[in-house]
């Protein structure tokens, strides 16, 4: 994984959420409201202003991302 990657997962058509990896091998994962018209445009809206999930349902969704360090 690179630094500063992100992924995102929709979880309804206008409800994203988006892992974002941190500069120093860390990460955390956000979810929000989104248009719902256009995911690739649109996540970023949830990464700069969605709110911050707990730890086991962001693994739960992004089970790969588990070798990398919660941001707490």
């Amino acid at each position: 994984m690179s630094r500063g990657h992100t992924d995102y997962v929709a979880v309804a058509p206008d409800v994203l959420i988006v892992a974002v990896e941190g500069a120093v091998e860390d990460w955390s994962a956000y979810i929000g409201a989104v248009p719902g018209k256009n995911h690739d445009k649109e996540w970023h809206l949830v990464k700069e202003d969605g709110s911050k999930l707990p730890r086991k349902v962001a693994e739960y969704y992004f089970p790969s991302w588990k070798e990398l360090r919660w941001r707490d």
